[in-house]
């Protein structure tokens, strides 16, 4: 039985661990590749994480065991979309930017997600060890 840990601190720890993988890729993709090549990679990567941030805020603020707080979800609302967005277009129009790269930053976060999510699994980190069952086996 798989208990659900993937709490505020989940997302915490993913970012950390993003904004630790973006600093290396700048690094080494500065020398292997080019250095805009890597400097794509950073900001896209920058901007999933803001995206990520933005986006728990507003689920937080919408989902409250006391109702939604609705000022703040529109206010946070009106910050994501335009800015944002407006932000990626600018990335994504730049001309010394190539696609690949930040493709590669953009989904950054989504895959060191996916490999914290799938090493808790294989490790096991959040089963819950009890004596019997809600069946009464033991």
């Amino acid at each position: 039985m798989m208990t659900t840990t993937f709490g505020l601190d989940f997302i915490q720890r993913t970012l950390r661990t993003t904004g630790v993988l973006l600093l290396l890729c700048l690094v080494i993709g500065s020398v292997y590749f080019s250095f805009y090549d890597a400097l794509a990679v950073l900001s896209a990567g920058i901007w999933s994480m803001v995206n990520l941030i933005f986006l728990s805020a507003v689920v937080r603020s919408a989902m409250r065991p006391d109702g939604v707080d609705k000022m703040t979800v529109v206010v946070l609302m009106l910050i994501k979309f335009p800015l944002l967005y407006a932000a990626a277009y600018f990335l994504f129009t730049v001309e010394i930017f190539r696609p690949l790269p930040l493709v590669i930053g953009l989904s950054t976060v989504l895959v060191v997600m996916f490999l914290k999510a799938a090493s808790r699994a294989l490790l096991k980190l959040d089963v819950n060890n009890h004596e019997g069952s809600s069946r009464g086996l033991a």
